[in-house]
């Protein structure tokens, strides 16, 4: 049976992971899969991709604390991988940090965010067809997210799906079946109200409320909408890339 690989970026922090668990058993919720549906590999810390994509459903890349604009060797090897998986057709879909590597992979163009960090509960506005893996989502929806980085330069052959004030290139679909948005449709109020916890400190020092943040959480039922919609189009790869029995 083909799986989904999850490229797994990075770890939750501990007392987060402690309380909810990491990155891969978040997005199991939010895709309704189990976990024998899926292929974790964990390149932040070694682990090394698949030699070949051609047996696998898709491609999902998380999120990290890490940032793309350092260049470390692990996420340049992943990024090498990411541009062949691309180029084969392999649905594909990077979340926040994987948003960005998927963009850099292509030829775009990564940095901090010139609006600085973005933190919580979030307004998008979708500019997707119906065709689209965004386009079952109403045209405004409410989105979590968290990150200091952004896509600063599209690369080739991809277009804008999604905006946020301070950030307008927050979903794209880069061509082929691969798509990016910046924010993350895993989350949960409680685990979005773990990260603006933890990073208390740094907000005050930016003139950001974490209060006020928190006060604004809602909830973001879209984000798993657009999980199970990618799963689908997991389905429907793993038919096209079975054996034909015919004469």
């Amino acid at each position: 049976m083909s799986k989904l690989l999850i490229i797994k970026t990075g770890s939750a922090p501990g007392h987060v992971a402690a309380v909810h668990g990491d990155f891969e058993e978040w997005f199991l919720v939010g895709l309704g899969l189990d976990a024998s549906e899926v292929m974790v590999v964990d390149v932040q810390a070694g682990e090394s991709l698949p030699e070949s994509s051609k047996t696998l459903a898709g491609v999902l890349v998380t999120g990290s604390p890490a940032m793309v604009s350092h260049r470390e060797d692990w996420s340049e090897r992943a990024a090498d991988w990411i541009a062949e998986a691309h180029r084969s057709a392999l649905p594909m879909l990077g979340v926040c940090y994987g948003h960005q590597l998927i963009a850099h992979a292509l030829g775009g163009h990564v940095g901090p965010n010139p609006a600085g960090r973005r933190m919580g509960t979030r307004t998008v506005e979708i500019q997707s067809d119906a065709s689209d893996l965004l386009g079952e989502l109403e045209p405004t929806v409410q989105v979590h997210a968290t990150h200091v980085e952004a896509v600063l330069k599209l690369p080739p052959e991809s277009r804008v799906i999604a905006e946020t004030h301070g950030d307008p290139h927050h979903a794209l679909h880069f061509g082929q079946r691969s798509w990016g948005v910046q924010f993350h449709p895993e989350f949960t109020v409680d685990i979005m109200a773990s990260y603006i916890h933890l990073r208390a400190s740094e907000l005050l020092n930016e003139g950001q409320c974490p209060d006020t943040l928190l006060d604004g959480l809602e909830k973001t039922p879209h984000g798993y909408q657009l999980l199970r919609s990618f799963a689908k189009r997991l389905e429907t790869n793993a038919d096209v890339s079975q054996p034909s029995n015919a004469v």
